[in-house]
């Protein structure tokens, strides 16, 4: 089995670049993208009561008129968790990379499994002068390309002086104990502390300006800037941003690689690998703490080229499958006399232990 490590460097999402500037036309502005779960459908019937997931917001020079609905295919298990996600469509498609991670993140309720399931997800932008505040307070924390343009950082300028130059200096700066407070599976809460400070640099009036909810984290986050000390003399409307690291979502079962090794396979037990693949978690989920497999099939030449590389069977999402492929064709094998043919491996993506992620920073090497 192939075991897919947590790398430092991340894989960001595609951002489209500004078209080219043509005579007549004007570029678009830049834009903040988001993307609404629509009615939730299996066999026909309507799913209510679903704690559906919100996609992370996105940004780019983007044309309204391009906008529309991506739809995606899913089940339902008997515990409410959605699995074998797939997009419709097969075009690629720069935006939306938080779509399926954020379905699988959702929960359902509880009943039979269902199947034939349906959601689509209409896509709304919004200048940087109208998207709501919490939007791009999400943003700025949880950037998912460039980063937050200054008309965006502006906006926030409403809220007080504290951004004015010379802006405020920490002498002590507090933080929670990350590892003491509830975390949500598959989603990163977020407090956005705001605070006044006195003329000695004190905070006062600290307050959670926007957030995701976490009572324990806003309480924390509080606290912690009340213990905090600042230069700069008497401010308002200041904001300090602290998260908390998404609860891991394990993988379901696998199943038996035998069970789906092609019935004229013809590969050693044991693969030896003279390059071993280079693994990479899917970014997307690596964020929401959620782990995958797939099962991949594949043949491989005398001198020890990867090749037909398939996909078995991959969950929760197709997305995983999608990143086998990359991983095992970045492989190669020991040269043999005859090569092999309907080799069977999988590919594990798995998180580390919590007590190995740091808050507000990329988790650690597996």
């Amino acid at each position: 089995m192939l075991d897919a490590a947590l790398l430092f460097t991340f894989l960001p999402t595609v951002v489209a670049p500004p078209p080219p500037v043509r005579a007549g036309f004007e570029v678009p502005a830049v834009r903040m993208l988001t993307w609404n779960p629509g009615e939730v459908s299996c066999d026909g019937g309507v799913v209510d009561g679903a704690a559906m997931q919100r996609p992370l917001g996105e940004m780019a020079a983007f044309d309204p008129q391009r906008g529309g609905t991506v739809r995606y295919r899913f089940a339902i298990d008997a515990g409410g968790r959605p699995h074998s996600i797939a997009r419709e469509g097969g075009d690629i498609m720069p935006f939306g990379q938080d779509i399926g991670p954020a379905l699988a993140a959702s929960r359902f309720p509880v009943g039979p499994d269902r199947e034939n399931c349906s959601i689509g997800y209409t896509l709304r932008t919004d200048t940087l002068a109208s998207a709501p505040i919490a939007d791009l307070a999400a943003y700025s924390i949880f950037g998912t390309g460039a980063k937050l343009p200054k008309e965006g950082w502006d906006r926030f300028a409403a809220l007080g002086n504290c951004r004015d130059k010379p802006r405020p200096a920490p002498l002590l700066r507090a933080s929670p104990d990350f590892r003491k407070l509830k975390a949500t599976p598959g989603a990163r809460d977020w407090s956005l502390v705001a605070y006044d400070t006195d003329a000695d640099g004190r905070p006062i009036d600290v307050r959670i300006a926007f957030g995701t909810g976490n009572d324990e984290l806003d309480a924390a986050a509080i606290d912690a800037i009340r213990a905090s000390h600042y230069t700069g003399g008497a401010r308002r409307g200041c904001l300090y941003p602290f998260w908390r690291a998404a609860e891991k979502i394990a993988a379901p079962a696998r199943p038996d690689e035998a069970r789906l090794r092609p019935a004229n396979a013809a590969c050693p037990a044991r693969i030896e690998w003279a390059t071993p693949p280079t693994t990479r978690y899917p970014p997307a989920y690596q964020k929401r703490g959620i782990e995958g497999w797939a099962v991949m099939s594949f043949d491989t030449a005398p001198w020890g080229e990867i090749g037909n590389v398939k996909v078995l069977e991959a969950q929760p999402s197709a997305d995983f499958g999608n990143q086998a492929i990359f991983i095992v064709r970045s492989g190669r094998v020991e040269p043999s006399a005859q090569g092999a043919s309907g080799c069977v491996e999988t590919v594990k993506f798995m998180m580390p232990p919590r007590d190995q992620e740091a808050e507000g920073e990329a988790p650690a090497a597996d």
